[in-house]
């Protein structure tokens, strides 16, 4: 099945598919209509534009959660004119297998789109390569572990085992005043300031675990 408000965009769509074997069984131009379509005959695999009627924000992907919620079979493949990484964060993080995220230019490329739509259909994860850029990017900016030196990493990661730091300078064969400089500057450079002192070492080690 296919949404998407843009009539001549949605035409192509089916003759694209159509020429590489697939059957469009339903268009629609609004979630909603999608949504109907979907709960009278639930389809192998659902394309979407992420942005229509009435709002064009994030209409797309408000169906495609009701379509998972009533028949979580039917693959998601949304469609984007933009790369929005909210909406590819909350597909990877509330959407279980089976979903995708392509950019619109990527069509233009009839057979990777095909096979991508078959992996979706097949329960594949797939997600266009700009926006895994973006995504790297941004979790390089975000992570505040990023910022840690190997040897503090490790010294974290000793630390999520719940060794103590004269445990810590046992294992890695330093002084505990060594031990003591490295925790200090996890603490600093995962800024955990001295009026959280009672409670750094535990802040510290969830960021870890988080990461």
């Amino acid at each position: 099945m296919l949404a998407d408000d843009a009539v001549l965009l949605r035409e192509g769509l089916a003759r694209i598919l159509g020429d590489s074997g697939f059957e469009v069984v339903g268009q629609a131009g609004d979630g909603p209509s999608l949504v109907h379509l979907v709960h009278r005959q639930p389809p192998d695999v659902a394309v979407i534009d992420i942005r229509m009627p009435p709002g064009f924000a994030s209409e797309g992907i408000d169906a495609a959660a009701e379509i998972r919620a009533v028949a979580p079979e039917v693959g998601l493949l949304l469609l984007s004119q933009h790369v929005e990484v909210h909406h590819a964060l909350r597909l990877m993080t509330e959407f279980d297998g089976g979903v995708g995220y392509l950019l619109k230019d990527r069509v233009s490329d009839l057979g990777a789109f095909a096979a991508d739509v078959r992996r979706v259909a097949g329960g594949d994860v797939v997600i266009d390569s700009d926006l895994v850029t973006r995504l790297v990017a941004r979790r390089r900016r975000q992570d505040p572990l990023q910022r840690l030196s190997e040897r503090e990493r490790e010294v974290l990661a000793l630390m999520a085992q719940g060794l103590t730091n004269a445990a810590l300078s046992e294992e890695l064969h330093v002084s505990p005043k060594t031990i003591e400089g490295h925790v200090r500057s996890i603490f600093t450079k995962l800024d955990l300031g001295a009026d959280e002192r009672s409670h750094r070492r535990v802040l510290a080690v969830l960021q870890y675990l988080r990461s």
